[in-house]
């Protein structure tokens, strides 16, 4: 219903309490509900599943339409995220939220930072979910309620004209609510304890679950060593207990991303069971490490398996792992992508050693030739050395087209002197379009940076730190925070109006009248700010 609508309808609500509630203002009521616009997780879960349905349509249509996200490891850095996009952009189009695991265990954990290792509390990731969207929600409120004080005092001033401009926005207002692609990891246990994950964190708010294949139990982060894999089948499960749980709460549309590390995970944990050769088993163990055997010379604990006839005994390390065949891990990639797909995933992601589009277009066009519409999520990870994997792109380009190189060290261009040179400068700009480039080349429909806020938390804290404890005292805040925020419209420079101060005031007002004792007055220092 439009604003006018809802003022009606309490209006008509209110006349039927035969007096009782002749206290209670319809158009207050009216902004409050406004302001409120998603009751519950799932509501934001059910609008934000149908946005991205209609971005994934959108990116099939036109590669040049592929979506974005930062990572967010608390609600206040989301917010002030969409502050900023609906600022300098004018809408939330295209640009999600990302809910690191990675971020949980480093920064949300009750037991102090960790690694990513699935160590963390799992109910703290619906926690964080919650957080984000109470924040967004937040958002919204103070944002609504700029216009409704607006409105009235346009009214106030007889301006006709400013209240129908006003009017018209609150009409047409843009929620800060948007996608969330949050991490469940491997599941955190089996496809049951997924299923129930699965379903706090879409009762949260998550419209679109990413989950990898590694055993849960020994889960590593994507970028670190010893990484585990299970079998297909093992996976699969827990992509159906994914799927189920949306289905039990309404969420048809709801999308699952589905990671493999494969590429960077030299053992499993398992030996597939197979029922026939060629099957999904037989496929997986056909990647295995394996020397023939002959019966008469096996050893006590032999794990032995029959592959076209001949007893393998697959290698075992000493820590009961089984390892995979050096050079296996695009084909292994390839394989665990189109299975997905072909068993309920809607989204791939890759988790590659670099960024580097032809690699990521190499299997991408191998999985599209099985799953023509596939596409994927990326992690343009900060555990890449971006200036110098695109460095050494562009150095190795230019020995391949013969070109002069003697004056770089391919093994130290990080080096500052090479940031105004012809190979820095054309760096940065493969930098600059890699998202775009992987886009339309390879298939990425989705671009992520999982953990951009904490080394912007920290980079920032540092810079202050060195200043204000150093010779430039106050003014080093003055400078390096307060008088950029001012200038460059950063809204929480007024931090008691973005903690929902104003709203706390207007609520006062609407409860008690005139006798409503307000934080806001000409006395609050706020208004030195403008």
């Amino acid at each position: 219903m439009s604003y006018q609508e809802i003022i009606k309808a309490n209006e008509g609500l209110i006349g039927g309490k035969n007096g009782t509630w002749g206290s209670i203002d319809a158009e207050s009521a009216a902004r409050m509900q406004l302001q409120n616009r998603f009751k519950t997780g799932l509501d934001i879960a059910k609008y934000t599943a149908k946005i991205m349905r209609e971005d994934m349509a959108a990116y099939d249509a036109d590669p040049a339409n592929y979506t974005q996200s930062l990572g967010c490891w608390h609600g206040f850095i989301a917010q002030q995220k969409m502050i900023s996009i609906k600022k300098h952009f004018g809408d939330t189009k295209r640009k999600y939220l990302y809910l690191s695991g990675w971020m949980v265990a480093a920064l949300r954990s009750e037991f102090g930072p960790l690694p990513d290792q699935s160590m963390h509390e799992k109910t703290s990731v619906p926690a964080l979910i919650e957080e984000l969207y109470t924040f967004l929600r937040q958002a919204d409120s103070r944002e609504l309620n700029l216009l409704f004080r607006g409105i009235d005092a346009a009214r106030e001033a007889g301006d006709a004209a400013r209240e129908k401009e006003l009017l018209d926005q609150v009409e047409n207002y843009q929620t800060h609510v948007v996608p969330v692609i949050a991490d469940i990891d491997a599941g955190f246990g089996n496809a049951e304890a997924t299923y129930l994950l699965a379903k706090k964190m879409i009762e949260a708010g998550a419209c679109a679950l990413q989950i990898e294949n590694q055993v849960s139990d020994e889960k590593q982060c994507g970028h670190q060593d010893g990484k585990v894999t299970v079998p297909h089948e093992d996976f699969l499960a827990k992509i159906r207990a994914c799927r189920y749980a949306f289905l039990e709460l309404g969420i048809e549309d709801g999308i699952i991303v589905t990671r493999t590390d494969s590429l960077g995970a030299g053992l499993t944990k398992q030996i597939a069971v197979s029922k026939e050769r060629g099957d999904i088993g037989d496929k997986y163990n056909s990647f295995l490490d394996c020397e023939e055997i002959d019966p008469a010379t096996a050893q006590n604990g032999d794990v032995v398996i029959n592959r076209d006839g001949k007893l393998m005994r697959p290698k075992r390390l000493p820590s009961g792992l089984f390892q995979f065949r050096a050079g296996t891990g695009e084909d292994r990639c390839v394989l665990d992508s189109i299975t997905s797909l072909q068993n309920g995933a809607d989204l791939l992601w890759i988790e590659t050693e670099k960024p580097h589009v032809e690699q990521i277009a190499g299997m991408m066009d191998r999985i599209r030739e099985v799953c023509p519409n596939a596409k994927l999520v990326y992690n343009n990870s900060p555990s890449f050395n971006w200036t110098l994997n695109f460095r050494q792109q562009v150095y190795d380009a230019m020995v391949a087209e013969g070109l002069d190189v003697s004056e770089y060290d391919r093994d130290n261009l990080m080096d500052a002197k090479y940031d105004n040179t012809e190979l820095g400068e054309a760096a940065d700009k493969r930098i600059r379009t890699f998202q775009a480039d992987g886009a339309k080349r390879a298939g990425i429909f989705h671009h992520l940076i999982t953990l951009p806020t904490y080394h912007t938390a920290a980079l920032s804290t540092d810079n202050l730190a060195k200043e204000y404890f150093g010779d430039a005292g106050m003014l080093g805040y003055v400078l390096g925070v307060q008088r950029k925020e001012i200038r460059e419209g950063i809204a929480c420079v007024k931090h008691q109006n973005m903690s929902g101060s104003d709203i706390g005031d207007d609520h006062k007002e609407y409860f008690a009248g005139d006798a409503a004792l307000k934080a806001g007055g000409v006395h609050n220092t706020m208004n030195q700010f403008g």
